[in-house]
């Protein structure tokens, strides 16, 4: 299993157990674990432990940027899913350095595409793309590493081979 695939399956638990978690408020622990019981490596099952701990202990701010961009919108009308991947992406461009925007955009829009409505991948990337903008003209986004990645960068032209030096 590629990388890319086994992240947006640990993406997905990670939506699982938010989503559970919102409708019961209780349990947590329990829950994280049951969801997460299938994996097989410890370091798949931390990166989906930060990943709900991250979006949990920051969920007010996360929200905050949510409503901002949605200002036709009562947070309350955006379907829970749709609002948890919100969170997760906004989450990992925050507080995820290492993690590129581009991929973390991505990753949500695809698994939106699979767990939501029709239209939530258009909707969903709208909100990020949008979020995304403002911290890089606020100067507020951090990334370290892979998440320095330029993702506006255009491909060089390619030397043709032969007779030019």
């Amino acid at each position: 299993m590629t990388n890319k695939i086994t992240r947006r399956l640990l993406r997905e638990k990670v939506l699982q157990i938010l989503y559970a978690y919102e409708m019961n408020n209780e349990g947590l622990q329990t829950l994280t674990e049951g969801v997460l019981a299938d994996l097989q490596e410890e370091s798949d099952k931390e990166f989906c432990r930060m990943l709900v701990n991250k979006v949990l202990v920051n969920k007010d701010e996360l929200d905050n940027y949510i409503g901002d961009r949605v200002s036709n919108w009562e947070l309350n009308r955006i379907t829970i899913i749709d609002k948890i991947l919100l969170r997760m992406g906004i989450c990992e461009i925050l507080h995820l350095p290492e993690i590129p925007p581009k991929v973390s955009i991505n990753e949500v829009i695809e698994i939106a595409k699979n767990y939501s409505t029709p239209n939530s991948g258009k909707f969903i990337n709208g909100v990020l793309d949008t979020v995304l903008n403002k911290l890089k003209s606020n100067g507020m986004l951090v990334k370290t590493g892979r998440g320095l990645i330029d993702e506006t960068l255009q491909k060089k032209p390619t030397k043709k081979k032969g007779n030019e030096q």
